[in-house]
């Protein structure tokens, strides 16, 4: 269980000044032996780091005989790497100081075009979200234009949430069998705000952090920039190996540990009460904070919806324990409303926390959000089936076209995550990118560098017609044979 050091932060050398180091840069690429030409394939690496925000902007790239030596290269390849960086705006001299990373005009860092939709006609299978039907978006809109006006005359400034929604999302946590009032409850823009706001009042840098192989790769790339040690635990089919996660918290002692227990992105799977128990007291023995989420609870699709993990807990136990909820997966991500639920305390902490960036959210989304969990019990129902249906059209057209590739029929959540039996899976979303789909490598929801290059996270949330098609293409993809993967190539969408 050694940290990951591809997740090791080099964002604070731009804050600092300071050089990246020759052997954190050499630990992040290739191992250039075979390449041929060497400088093309390294200098493609280096780009591809920089979009991928793994090298910071503006930081000073390691001295040309410093990375030779570190590479094991002559420092001729390492110049020409330079050489080819500077021309296509990777990188930049300054007089008497070196060469420092930069953004090439035009070009987009992945961590926002991961987030745009495509720009052509191709079939997007890069983002497991589900749409918000129009006819019920402008119902909730009529309905809460009165309350808008209400607010009109008010300031409008709610750090904590607005009271009537902090209210109800507290309710909805007491019905699924954990007491909370309205004080243990932050809204935030997101679940993802929610566990940015978490990492910077309770970690600092170097801290190590339990996650997940493979997980949420918005989570890792925050963890990444707020310079944490990540250690993973695995998920596999089966599920979580808990004596290993049981090792890694006694080991490790991590500052926090960040877990995605209901129907878990990407693998669907389940994790059994038992088990969770078992974390719990992990937690508490090595004194380390549980943040929880639970984004994805509301989709049970063959399973009761899981009570909260936080339920498990004795009540003089739950001082170290977050639980982060977002609107995203279940009703709509253009809400942009999510949640954590914490000590009261601690809450009134993250509120001062998220006054430095926003100061509060959007009144109207609030007043649409609890519009919408108002009429959960009338919305969600028929989307969970459509969520069944979608998942066995998808099942079927994998059966029928690719038969070789396997997965294991998650009980919830919104993909599937597949073994393609070899790893391809870069090469794979390459090629079907020239076929009109769009998808990403298992490789993307990594911890650790060289890892599920056999899988691919395949949403069903995409109409069934249109999940067929996407199938076809990717075998036709697949049959017409696969190029060797530039990486450097194609943005990435990835939620």
């Amino acid at each position: 269980m050694a940290d990951s050091q591809a997740f090791r932060p080099v964002d604070g050398a731009a804050r600092a000044g300071r050089t990246l180091g020759s052997r954190q840069l050499a630990a992040l690429l290739p191992d250039p032996a075979g390449m041929r030409p060497a400088y093309r394939h390294l200098a493609q690496a280096i780009s591809a780091l920089i979009l991928d925000g793994r090298i910071a902007l503006h930081v000073r790239l390691p001295a040309e005989r410093e990375l030779a030596t570190a590479l094991h290269v002559s420092r001729a390849t390492v110049t020409a790497v330079y050489d080819l960086l500077r021309e296509s705006g990777y990188a930049h001299s300054r007089q008497g100081s070196g060469t420092w990373t930069a953004l090439p005009e035009g070009r987009t860092p992945n961590a926002v075009s991961r987030l745009l939709g495509p720009h052509d006609t191709a079939i997007d299978l890069a983002r497991a979200a589900p749409g918000l039907p129009e006819q019920i978006l402008t119902e909730t809109l009529l309905r809460v234009a009165p309350q808008l006006g209400e607010h009109a005359h008010t300031p409008g400034y709610h750090p904590y949430g607005l009271p009537e929604l902090r209210a109800a999302i507290a309710e909805r946590f007491t019905r699924r069998g954990l007491a909370t009032l309205p004080e243990q409850i932050l809204v935030t823009s997101g679940a993802q705000h929610a566990l940015t706001l978490v990492m910077g009042l309770l970690c600092r840098p170097g801290d190590r952090v339990v996650v997940e192989a493979p997980s949420y790769p918005n989570a890792l790339e925050a963890m990444r920039r707020a310079q944490l040690r990540t250690v993973s635990v695995p998920v596999t089919d089966a599920g979580w190996d808990i004596e290993i996660v049981e090792s890694t918290f006694r080991q490790a002692v991590p500052q926090l540990a960040y877990l995605i227990p209901d129907f878990h992105n990407p693998t669907g799977c389940l994790m059994p009460e038992e088990e969770r128990t078992r974390i719990l007291r992990a937690a508490q023995r090595s004194g380390s904070w549980l943040v929880i989420d639970e984004t994805l609870a509301d989709l049970a699709l063959d399973v009761p919806a899981p009570p909260p993990f936080a339920s498990r807990a004795a009540p003089d136990t739950t001082g170290r324990l977050i639980t982060l909820g977002s609107m995203s997966k279940s009703h709509w991500g253009g809400l942009r409303i999510g949640w954590l639920r914490a000590p009261s305390q601690l809450v009134t902490e993250l509120a001062g926390q998220r006054v430095a960036t926003d100061m509060g959210g959007s009144v109207l989304d609030q007043l649409l959000a609890l519009a919408l969990l108002d009429r959960a019990g009338e919305l969600l129902p028929p989307r969970l089936e459509q969520l069944r249906e979608q998942r066995a059209v998808l099942a079927a057209a994998l059966a029928e076209h690719v038969p070789t590739w396997t997965w294991k029929l998650p009980p919830g959540g919104l993909s599937l995550w597949v073994d393609l039996g070899r790893p391809i899976a870069s090469a794979l979303a390459e090629r079907v990118l020239d076929y009109g789909v769009r998808i990403e490598g298992g490789a993307y929801f990594a911890a650790d560098p060289g890892l599920f290059e056999q899988r691919l996270r395949i949403p069903y949330t995409a109409a069934p017609d249109t999940l067929r098609e996407a199938v076809r293409r990717m075998a036709a993809a697949l049959a017409d044979g696969l190029p060797r993967s530039s990486a450097t190539r194609r943005p990435h969408w990835v939620v």
